[in-house]
């Protein structure tokens, strides 16, 4: 028999996990990280490059992706002692194992994205039908 105290332990530990888990999936599912990880997925990149290859990210936006992907261990940044100084961004083995999983998704999306344009204006023609 599991004690109260056990119970209120085990379901504090599984709250634990989801947040943990929650803040991955968080992070990994980004539009900004799914967009980094595609223009790092051939090797190391310069902040500028990265830039102008990934159209609509802002400045401040970029960093702080690449600031989050490097705390979290999918992103590696070199910098080198050159005037100017010269940073490279590149994917770390880690960063590198999220890249199938994301050709699945996307393509997931690619081949469900009529249905789901179709589900999406069926539900707000529903919405609007409710609303009137």
């Amino acid at each position: 028999m599991m004690k109260a105290g056990n119970a209120l332990h085990h379901d504090e530990a599984a709250r634990d996990e989801c947040r943990a888990l929650g803040q991955i999936l968080d992070r990994v599912g980004d539009k900004w990280t799914v967009m980094v990880v595609g223009a790092l997925k051939d090797g190391p990149v310069r902040f500028t490059a990265l830039l102008r290859q990934i159209g609509g990210v802002s400045h401040r936006m970029l960093t702080l992706t690449l600031r989050g992907l490097e705390e979290d261990g999918l992103v590696k940044r070199t910098s080198f002692p050159t005037i100017p100084p010269k940073v490279t961004y590149e994917l770390s083995p880690l960063g590198h194992s999220l890249i199938d999983p994301l050709r699945t998704l996307s393509q997931w999306a690619v081949e469900h994205r009529p249905e789901v344009e179709s589900a999406r204006r069926a539900f707000r023609a529903e919405q609007d039908d409710e609303a009137a």
